[in-house]
């Protein structure tokens, strides 16, 4: 049984799901103790219990100390096999996290599957869908599977209630890929995505982008959605290129005006145009447990986070293989899969 030190690192809830996701892929049980010990309320939240259970359904695991605030964790997987699941998380918790915790195991399951999850979908330090679908399942697919994502109701916090439904057809193995260079820009693109608010924040905010960036009336764009979804306010900046799309997210906040939302997201699209890398810091997170499973591959980022290296030390757990980092002058890094 593997040992896991959940407080290592950030100490947050990434070093349970990528614990779940690797011992699903693997048939390797583990033990992990002081869960989410860097959090203000540390164990188990909704969320993570949710990503527990369906960690258990896809592969008929067991968990013991599987509960609301437990600091300790013994999960046993059995077989993974595909079908149709359907999870509640019951609050605002993110959908898209769970996912992240059971996609890795159906990518490479015996037989399709089609996966539903009910909580939030566009979460403060959480991949949102618009993420998911525009920048992170592109570069997945082109490693084998195929996997799309369906956005059935939006769900902002407090209020909850978003759906998503994911459809996968695996594959017998994951194909190592690069993302190494950064090809030139092809297309950019802002939504503002806002419910149960003004539609004046919006044209804020896109005014914002547009004076900054220089950008013309046809990147902009504004996604009213039925109020039933609570109050919501996102912005989605898009930069494509050839080999994939990136995607920055600004969250609205009680107390922060639409310009300093906009100018916030506006500042880190910057940062990510002025490095010349093609993988930006959120993506370059995302896209280590998949390479990981591949047994290979490399991308060039930005400097690793340190969510991003608590990550890699989890998956080194599991895997005989090393995630290296070679730091440039340049404040860059390349990180390479070596089997």
């Amino acid at each position: 049984m593997i040992n896991i030190d959940g407080s290592q690192g950030e100490g947050g809830g990434q070093v349970l799901r990528t614990s779940l996701a690797l011992s699903t892929v693997t048939g390797m049980p583990f033990r992990i103790e002081s869960i989410r010990a860097g959090r203000p309320r540390p164990g188990l939240m909704r969320q993570h219990l949710t990503s527990v259970q369906a960690a258990c359904a896809v592969c008929s695991g067991t968990a013991a100390g599987a509960e609301l605030g437990s600091s300790t964790l013994e999960f046993t997987p059995g077989e993974v096999r595909g079908g149709d699941y359907a999870f509640a998380i019951g609050t605002a918790g993110s959908t898209t996290l769970v996912l992240q915790t059971i996609l890795p195991a159906l990518m490479t399951a015996r037989g399709p599957s089609t996966i539903t999850i009910s909580g939030g979908t566009h979460n403060m330090h959480a991949p949102t869908v618009h993420f998911l679908e525009r920048a992170f399942l592109p570069i997945v697919r082109r490693m084998g599977p195929s996997v799309c994502i369906d956005l059935l109701r939006h769900g902002f916090h407090p209020a909850g209630g978003g759906v998503i439904c994911v459809n996968i057809e695996p594959v017998l193995r994951l194909q190592p890929i690069e993302l190494l260079d950064a090809a030139p820009v092809t297309a950019r693109r802002a939504i503002v995505t806002i419910s149960g608010l003004p539609g004046s924040i919006a044209k804020r905010e896109l005014a914002v982008v547009r004076n900054e960036l220089g950008w013309s009336k046809e990147c902009l764009q504004i996604n009213q959605i039925s109020d039933e979804a609570g109050p919501g306010n996102i912005l989605s900046i898009e930069i494509e290129r050839e080999d994939l799309t990136e995607v920055f997210t600004g969250f609205g906040e009680r107390g922060v005006s639409a310009e300093r939302v906009a100018a916030r997201t506006i500042k880190e699209v910057r940062r990510y145009l002025d490095s010349n890398v093609l993988v930006w810091r959120h993506l370059a997170d995302q896209l280590m447990l998949p390479m990981a499973i591949a047994g290979g591959g490399a991308f060039q980022t930005c400097s690793l986070s340190d969510h991003a290296t608590t990550n890699a030390k989890v998956i080194e757990s599991f895997l005989s293989l090393k995630l290296q980092s070679d730091d440039n002058d340049d404040g860059t890094c390349c990180v390479r899969i070596l089997s």
